[in-house]
């Protein structure tokens, strides 16, 4: 199985299966002198962690994240930074039911296609377990944004029909969820319990912004900032989609609507005077907040029976067994590791701009 890295001088190779012995991640590129501490690691994987809420799988993975190289005394020393993470809170047993069975949804039928295996074990390399991988290096890839000014804030923006309206950044930073409108919070709230007495899931959206971005990152043609985004998002489990600034709505609008004029700012700069763009024009961010969206779908393991096959292709009912441990929405989950891909892009994107400032 190849494309286990991502980034290009900011480069992470993530390892591991969701019922293995562990996971974790391998990271090359990161400068040396940054501060780094297994807490630092820690604290971004506490707002990954499941069976905090009834809102997330009741499984309870500690994610005791340990650095084995690439420190001393506790900063980066250039070295590649390996990370690990060990399973501990593994049931296989719910799976064996239900191993032969084509999931609706999961990757169990082109998996068998492709490779002529697949590890039934919660979707092996296929779980979004392996998404902890990711919020570890992310962790990372924000102390080198940090060191440059640069900020990153994910939050939910939508869950099923329930969008916010308005956002409070205390309550973002206070909320279980991820949301910052209160309001909004609690009806998606409402609306997930509604789903979880329904046996059934919802799906949500995801908005990401980035400030304080310096001009110039990202390159035409084929390096563009945003395509780069948009192919780390697509590679989570779950999404469905991308887009920045105006997005879809983009084209809805005249060009006289979308076009963003320029104009100067008080000490004579020329700047951006609006963004519908979402932080970028031609590829190469503008210095203005980078905004992104990414749509999750619902979750595909829902208690309600449904109809598939089985490895023969003998019509089946597919019901979860008792006791199965599921997200009933996972963008609650997917907010960190929304936040950590976009971390981890716009540092490669960040290192490649300072090799190629003009002499």
């Amino acid at each position: 199985m190849a494309s286990n890295s991502f980034g290009t001088l900011f480069r992470i190779t993530t390892w591991g299966e969701s019922h293995g012995k562990g996971i974790g991640v391998v990271i090359d590129g990161c400068p040396a002198g940054l501060p780094l501490t297994d807490e630092d690691v820690q604290h971004e994987l506490e707002k990954r962690a499941g069976g905090k809420t009834p809102y997330t799988t009741p499984r309870k993975e500690k994610d005791h994240a340990e650095i084995f190289s690439g420190t001393f005394e506790g900063k980066t020393t250039g070295a590649p930074i390996s990370i690990i993470i060990f399973n501990n809170d593994i049931d296989s047993s719910k799976y064996e039911p239900i191993k032969d069975l084509m999931r609706p949804g999961h990757a169990s039928f082109t998996y068998l296609k492709k490779y002529g295996i697949f590890d039934y074990r919660g979707a092996g390399r296929a779980s979004a377990r392996e998404t902890a991988c990711r919020v570890a290096a992310g962790a990372v890839a924000k102390k080198l944004l940090s060191h440059h000014n640069i900020t990153l804030t994910a939050y939910i923006q939508a869950i099923g029909p329930i969008t916010i309206s308005s956002i409070d950044k205390k309550v973002l930073q206070e909320s279980p969820i991820f949301c910052p409108d209160k309001v909004a919070g609690e009806k998606m709230i409402a609306a997930i319990e509604k789903a979880k007495e329904e046996k059934d899931s919802l799906g949500g959206i995801i908005e990401c912004t980035a400030e304080n971005l310096p001009i110039g990152l990202g390159d035409p043609v084929y390096e563009k900032l945003e395509a780069n985004l948009a192919k780390a998002m697509l590679t989570l489990p779950a999404t469905k989609g991308f887009e920045i600034g105006e997005g879809f709505n983009a084209a809805r609008l005249k060009g006289s609507e979308h076009n963003d004029g320029f104009t100067t700012d008080a000490s004579g700069t020329i700047v951006l005077a609006s963004n519908h763009a979402g932080g970028t024009l031609g590829g190469i961010s503008t210095g203005l907040p980078l905004t992104f969206r990414v749509p999750f779908k619902p979750t595909s393991s829902i208690e309600k029976p449904q109809q598939t096959v089985n490895i023969s292709g003998e019509a089946q009912t597919f019901q979860l067994p008792a006791g199965s441990r599921h997200d009933p929405c996972v963008t609650i989950r997917a907010v960190p590791v929304v936040e950590a891909m976009a971390a981890l892009t716009l540092a490669d994107a960040l290192l490649m701009a300072l090799v190629q400032k003009p002499c």
